[in-house]
């Protein structure tokens, strides 16, 4: 049994979750060839994601002299589905041209168009008949152009929020009705799929959860008694919320002197939340980590007394899910897959964007007793071990894999 994953840039500190899909697929017999557009190797710290990255086979490191004469021979052995496959370039790039960053225009197509060519020769040459893409962003778009010319059927992975946020401008309607079927990570995920697919399709959207290995989280280490000790993990940027959860520290910390966040992660808004953290008079309140291994997450996690997530879009964060995998409470914004998993006995949801409900959310966990956070913790973990094995989604997958998704 084999197949291919495709993503575009794999793999990366934050896809942790693609590689345990992976792994776990390969543990029930599959066998899994990886394809990415390009690496980011410069920037991988987990020694995993390192492996994963020479297990990867990235279509940009072949350069034009490998690339080129192997697309334009698929091309030129055929010419019908060619012209259908130009046809759906040339419509998917307009509904992209000029609209959402990273969408793509024409010609941008036009090399979505020559990295499909070649890796539907790969497949042909790997006899690969089925690929799964991760994200229904351009690795999808080479998956369904691959397909239009005469390659493997294909399958995606929605996670938004991207996909949501420009579905026209990503053609999302035209690769649902291309692909064999469609998956979203949680029941609001595919509530958005069913908003830009026929009803025809509906039958062909599934939900598999992102996973967790079960195996690398043991017995929860007991909650500080001292804090609270807050930790919060993911990238730097607008989406996640972090320049607010600053203003709620702020406002929150005259009230609790033993009040700590440990914020996991970097990116382009590091700059300003560590001026931000300054101004707020935050500097021994707040600690920020830059990007951490897995094992270094898991310290932090066990370290703290529950997660706090201020985000304003997300898919289903996997971080959640470790965090409670350890026995953590939750405290995190009401959007997105997030109210399927933190219930009101593994944590607290807050309005998005609000920073005042951020901050008493802070203050309802300092002053809710130890005892009741630690069974938070336990009910957070059970269910998560309940809903999210890798291996228990990784097996759903496996049988839509072997039926195409449409018995």
């Amino acid at each position: 049994m084999k197949l291919a994953y495709l993503v575009n840039t794999y793999p990366r500190a934050s896809h942790t979750f693609i590689r345990r899909e992976i792994q776990a697929l390969e543990r029930l017999d599959w066998q899994i060839h990886r394809f990415a557009m390009r690496s980011d190797r410069s920037t991988l710290i987990d020694a995993a994601d390192i492996a994963e990255d020479a297990r990867t086979e990235h279509i940009l490191d072949h350069g034009l002299r490998r690339l080129l004469p192997a697309a334009i021979t698929w091309l030129a052995r055929h010419p019908r589905k060619s012209l259908a496959a130009l046809r759906l370039t040339l419509a998917c790039g307009k509904r992209g041209a000029g609209k959402e960053p990273g969408t793509g225009g024409r010609l941008r197509h036009i090399l979505y168009l020559v990295e499909a060519a070649f890796i539907a020769h790969r497949c042909a040459e790997l006899q690969i008949t089925h690929i799964h893409a991760h994200f229904g962003t351009n690795s999808a778009t080479v998956a369904m152009l691959a397909h239009s010319l005469g390659g493997p059927s294909f399958s995606f992975t929605v996670h938004g929020p991207e996909e949501f946020d420009a579905p026209r401008a990503l053609s999302l309607t035209q690769k649902i009705t291309e692909a064999a079927f469609t998956v979203a990570i949680s029941s609001f995920g595919r509530s958005q799929l069913c908003r830009h697919s026929p009803l025809s399709e509906w039958p062909h959207l599934h939900v598999v959860h992102c996973g967790i290995e079960p195996w690398r989280f043991g017995e929860p280490a007991p909650l500080p008694d001292t804090g609270p000790h807050l930790v919060a993990i993911g990238r730097l940027a607008e989406q996640k919320g972090f320049p607010l959860l600053i203003e709620a520290m702020a406002i929150a910390a005259p009230q609790l002197p033993g009040l700590h966040l440990t914020l996991v992660g970097d990116g382009p808004l590091r700059a300003g939340l560590t001026a931000a953290i300054a101004d707020a008079g935050l500097i021994n309140r707040v600690t920020l980590t830059g990007w951490q291994d897995e094992s270094q997450v898991r310290h932090h996690l066990s370290q703290s007394t529950a997660l706090i997530l201020p985000s304003f879009a997300e898919g289903l964060p996997v971080v959640v899910m470790e965090a409670m995998a350890a026995g953590r409470p939750i405290l995190a914004t009401a959007i997105a897959g997030l109210p399927e998993l933190v219930t009101p006995d593994t944590g607290w949801l807050v309005p998005a964007g609000d920073v005042t409900a951020l901050s008493d959310a802070i203050l309802r966990l300092a002053h809710t007793p130890h005892d009741t956070l630690t069974q938070m913790g336990r009910s957070a973990r059970a269910r998560v071990m309940q809903r999210h094995s890798i291996d228990t989604e990784a097996a759903k997958l496996a049988t839509l894999f072997a039926s195409r998704g449409r018995p």
